[in-house]
């Protein structure tokens, strides 16, 4: 079962420099239908002003993931880690036992694009780390390239809980299609562009539950880069954040 939802049912926050669309409840927007699923708690889609961003704010027992679309995201933390993100480059800030950080819009002049993803962490009150590597658009150019994953199998970040993510483009005639594992769950989100998911089209912003599927095919894709998470088969009531 493929459970589509679509980019404008998705919340909203506007606050001048910060336009974001919400996939699961967050900050204001509240939806006890959309929040989270399995592991899965946030999926914010960010526009962020030239020179504008997020002042130093704490986090703990999170896995932080920001994935650059367009544009360059600066981040620094109290563990002394700063860098600037750009297209191709993944971030996981595993937050812990509790982090600070600041992300701002690295230009002064251009927008900044980006994902900012949330998922609940297996264990609590670990050793807060970052990690950060750039994939090449070549490695996920027709396939779906695993970049973030629970043992950090091919060259993927490691995350502190059950769950892989895989980022892919399609266009043209592209396609590939992934297997899912009996009874796991998945989650698909199309970061920008279009393509067809088992015959269902997909826009930029859409997004998918997925149960009892085993398997998923990705084709007819249209300038498309898709993010997918394979989870565990849990129904998880998560505090809205």
């Amino acid at each position: 079962m493929i459970e589509q939802r679509l980019s404008a049912q998705r919340g909203t926050g506007d606050h001048g420099w910060l336009h974001s669309r919400h996939t699961f409840s967050f900050a204001g927007y509240r939806d006890p239908a959309q929040v989270g699923f399995s592991d899965l708690l946030v999926i914010n889609d960010d526009r962020v002003a030239a020179g504008r961003g997020f002042g130093a704010h704490p986090h703990s027992n999170m896995e932080i993931i920001s994935y650059v679309l367009q544009g360059e995201l600066a981040h620094k933390d109290s563990m002394g880690t700063g860098s600037v993100i750009v297209p191709g480059d993944v971030q996981l800030m595993s937050a812990g036992s509790g982090v600070t950080h600041s992300e701002y819009n690295h230009s002064t002049t251009d927008g900044v694009h980006f994902l900012q993803i949330w998922v609940v962490p297996a264990e609590k009150n670990g050793e807060p780390r970052y990690q950060q590597i750039s994939v090449p658009d070549a490695e996920k150019r027709g396939k779906l390239r695993l970049i973030i994953s629970p043992d950090g199998a091919e060259h993927a970040l490691h995350i502190r809980q059950d769950v892989k993510i895989y980022a892919g483009l399609f266009d043209g005639d592209e396609q590939d299609t992934i297997e899912i594992g009996e009874g796991r769950y998945g989650y698909i989100h199309v970061a920008r562009g279009s393509v067809v998911i088992n015959g269902l089209p997909f826009a930029a912003g859409d997004g998918a539950r997925v149960r009892e599927e085993h398997a998923l095919t990705f084709n007819q894709g249209d300038n498309a880069e898709v993010l997918f998470f394979d989870l565990r088969p849990v129904e998880v009531n998560h505090p809205t954040r």
